[in-house]
């Protein structure tokens, strides 16, 4: 006969300066740290008394922090056994599921928290785990497709952006799910948004050295900007690039070490010395000082049009124009993946796609008729 095996929850005390002693938790066998995902034994609770209570008032201290950790091992106990044979915990259900979305949002990119304002609003403010059924992440979605920018109210949120904001709430409720905050994993019954083809603006290479050729009158934000042509950052990792992250390859040329912002990738890119000089002198701290994400909208565009080209152009079609022109001058799309810190290279392909629409451009200027 199969017989479960149930974590002990101990409460234990440690002597610790200035005559107190802290109390924590121990666990056997070990459990996993929901926040860290590791296996661990102890949890400190944060609760001190003191080692020798000199009077009554010290006593009676003692006796009511010891009270209150024996109820948290208790609530601890009761979460384990839930955990282990399955049984629906109301204290679990009850739990703020806005507050959160809010903690992961400090843990990642900003469209996260764009995607949890959305959510706060279709909630209108209160949502529990339990509150967490299909329907309701399904009607996420649906509002998204019909909600207004958070910005630019009188404007609707696009298309792709709601797939891009639904994919990020999917992958929200698998954590979720992983960390056993939900019973069952509500992302298996929800369908993905479509993405809508759109076409990828992009600079040429006459176009780029125009631009570079033309004043800005805001130098950090004409710096910040090319170097994103010549690397292919995110405005998220050149906001966050610091001069902590340069470092001298192996052979001898610069790189950057960095954890990108968007997938919390681990890359190390080589950059060339025409990217570097564009940094500035050497300082420590952030490299891009000054520059804040407000100057894509109004200043860059100003200075795109000063440039005198007309084709709508973000920040993040600098990122594009690295990826087609790098793979029009023959790099490999493997390559080109890698430095976008691309997780697969059929994100890559779409540039591939491009240019070999330029080319068939190009062959079809030649005509003898």
């Amino acid at each position: 006969m199969y017989q479960h095996t149930c974590t002990t929850v101990s409460l234990l005390r440690r002597p610790i300066t200035n005559g107190r002693i802290s109390l924590y938790l121990d666990f056997y066998p070990a459990i996993r740290n929901p926040e860290t995902m590791k296996m661990t034994r102890r949890e400190y609770l944060g609760i001190y008394i003191y080692a020798k209570p000199a009077n009554d008032i010290e006593r009676n201290f003692n006796r009511q922090m010891l009270e209150k950790a024996e109820a948290i091992r208790c609530l601890r106990v009761t979460s384990l056994i839930n955990e282990q044979f399955d049984f629906l915990d109301h204290d679990k259900m009850r739990g703020d599921f806005l507050a959160y979305f809010k903690k992961m949002c400090r843990k990642k990119y900003e469209k996260w928290d764009t995607v949890y304002r959305h959510f706060y609003n279709y909630v209108g403010g209160r949502c529990t785990f339990g509150d967490l059924t299909v329907e309701l992440c399904k009607g996420f979605g649906e509002y998204l497709l019909g909600a207004h920018q958070l910005r630019l109210t009188h404007r609707k949120v696009r298309r792709n952006s709601a797939a891009g904001y639904y994919s990020t709430f999917r992958g929200l409720l698998k954590v979720a799910y992983r960390d056993k905050l939900i019973r069952e994993n509500i992302n298996d019954f929800l369908e993905k948004i479509e993405w809508e083809d759109v076409k990828k603006s992009y600079l040429t290479i006459d176009e780029l050295r125009q631009l570079a050729a033309t004043p800005c009158r805001i130098e950090v934000l004409k710096q910040a900007f090319l170097f994103s042509c010549l690397t292919g950052l995110r405005i998220s990792d050149v906001l966050n690039l610091k001069w902590e992250d340069f470092e001298i390859a192996p052979d001898q040329g610069y790189c950057i070490r960095i954890r990108t912002q968007k997938t919390q990738t681990e890359a190390i890119l080589p950059i060339s010395y025409e990217a570097i000089e564009l940094c500035g002198e050497r300082s420590t701290g952030t490299v891009f000082k000054g520059l804040t994400r407000s100057m894509v909208n109004y200043p860059l565009k100003k200075w795109i049009a000063e440039a005198g080209i007309t084709k709508p152009i973000t920040f993040h079609c600098f990122r594009h124009t690295y990826a087609t022109l790098q793979i029009a001058s023959g790099t490999d799309i493997y390559t080109v993946s890698k430095m976008l810190t691309h997780k697969n290279v059929t994100t890559t392909q779409i540039y591939a796609d491009l240019v070999s629409a330029k080319k068939r451009e190009t062959v079809n200027k030649i005509s003898l008729k």
